[in-house]
């Protein structure tokens, strides 16, 4: 059974950092692009980061860039996000999702299975 499940998620005051994980099981980890999508409250959800299984990083959503970044440990099976210099504005829902394929998207409709979900407030 193929499961992702992301952790991570907090409350923080802007300027501050987190690091959300996504622990993946159920499939051959270091084969498949791992992307991260968000969903503020009232606003579609969107792409953010993709990394593929070679290790190449794609940014979707150019208010993070030079903020965030994506990395992967696939000895662990898990996929990281870190979040530096967090604004109000990046207060969402965040998701990690599994690609079948070698390169990324930023289309969700692409992705195969997700996690359920982590909470990131940032509060000003």
């Amino acid at each position: 059974e193929v499961q992702l499940v992301e952790s991570g998620g907090g409350l923080v005051q802007a300027g501050g950092s987190l690091r959300l994980s996504c622990a993946a099981s159920g499939f051959v980890f270091d084969d498949y692009a791992i992307g991260w999508f968000r969903r503020a409250p009232g606003k579609e959800r969107e792409a953010v980061l993709c990394n593929t299984r070679g290790g190449v990083s794609t940014y979707y959503t150019d208010s993070v860039k030079g903020r965030f970044t994506i990395s992967r440990d696939n000895a662990k099976n898990t996929v990281y996000l870190q979040m530096s210099s967090l604004e109000p504005e990046d207060t969402a829902v965040y998701y990690c999702a599994v690609l079948w394929g070698e390169y990324c998207s930023g289309l969700h409709y692409q992705y195969n299975y997700w996690g359920q979900g982590t909470q990131v407030t940032v509060s000003s």
